[in-house]
């Protein structure tokens, strides 16, 4: 049996974000006490600990969650980026593990979670150095929280190519819009990589069609693509391919999201052969964008601020200490 750890807080440690660019954040938020439960047994520092399916070694491991978050965070961002940077992502990742233990199932029998990215978050021990333990050791136990106390979906990605993006345009999210995600400025650093920034890719024929297909949609030719619907932060909705709607955001993910970076879409065309695409931006667009919490943690922003910047409403709370 399981022992749970039973999350019952009576204080927050609030963090109120300095206003910058068109963000819609609130400078304060009222105290929350959530009451969930994580249903992990605790280690003998008060820690929980996962069982982690460890894909490159294809086994289960058990860890502490502040070690696990070490290799989350070395295989999110390069481990010499700005230690507030490396902070905000180890508050995400730590909300993002805790949210996903406490409402999924690892598609591992017997793991909480697993390294596997296309399951949970990237995973890169090797990468694992003193400023990435410094920033998780810093913000041990801290997590975000909804105003009623929920875990909140905390999603990042590469670059925001200028505009953040909503769930459902991001990420074809199909229930209500979560209150906590917005539309706002990316502020991307400028020092981000050109391949971050913009991107172009060209696809064959057969390897588009496929990707419709496994996109939910069957179509045997392509002469005609065109965006159908666009989004509050201008990113593809909907595609037209010769008259048949398309979910950009299936495409993508169906072409590979390294090679179709972004629904951020700047042009879009077919010939007999292929299909080429061009666009703005690395990943989905929504939450944080890691080059922005790069150019805020050069701004002198601090981790915990970083953490809430680009969201609504989301406050920090610290559910257990540094061990």
């Amino acid at each position: 049996m399981k022992q749970v750890l039973c999350v019952l807080l009576a204080a927050a440690i609030m963090t109120g974000c300095a206003a910058r660019g068109e963000t819609p954040m609130p400078t304060e938020s009222p105290a929350v006490t959530p009451e969930w439960t994580i249903p992990l047994p605790l280690d003998e520092d008060g820690l929980p600990v996962l069982e982690v399916f460890v894909l490159a070694e294809e086994t289960i491991r058990p860890m502490d969650i502040e070690t696990y978050l070490c290799g989350v965070v070395a295989g999110e961002m390069k481990n010499d980026w700005p230690i507030e940077a490396l902070r905000a992502q180890a508050i995400l990742a730590r909300t993002f593990v805790l949210k996903f233990v406490t409402e999924k199932t690892s598609r591992y029998v017997g793991a909480d979670v697993s390294t596997d990215i296309t399951e949970a978050q990237a995973y890169n021990e090797e990468n694992v150095n003193d400023r990435v333990r410094e920033a998780v050791r810093s913000t041990a136990g801290m997590v975000l929280v909804a105003q009623d106390g929920s875990l909140p979906y905390t999603w990042f990605h590469a670059h925001s190519g200028g505009r953040t993006a909503l769930a459902q345009e991001g990420l074809n999210w199909q229930d209500e819009e979560p209150e906590h995600t917005v539309v706002t400025e990316g502020l991307d650093s400028d020092a981000a990589p050109d391949e971050a920034k913009e991107w172009s890719a060209t696809f064959t024929m057969k390897e588009f069609l496929a990707a419709c297909r496994a996109a939910g949609v069957v179509t045997e030719t392509a002469q005609k693509i065109s965006i159908k619907e666009k989004g509050d932060s201008g990113r593809a909705v909907t595609l037209l391919v010769d008259g048949l709607e398309v979910n950009a955001a299936r495409l993508r993910l169906a072409l590979g999201s390294t090679v179709m970076r972004s629904t951020l879409l700047t042009e879009i065309s077919s010939d007999d052969k292929e299909v080429r695409m061009a666009g703005r931006g690395y990943g989905h667009g929504v939450g944080m964008p890691q080059w922005g919490a790069y150019a805020l943690a050069q701004d002198g922003y601090p981790g915990e601020e970083i953490a809430t910047y680009y969201y609504r409403g989301l406050s920090l709370i610290r559910l257990w200490d540094e061990p």
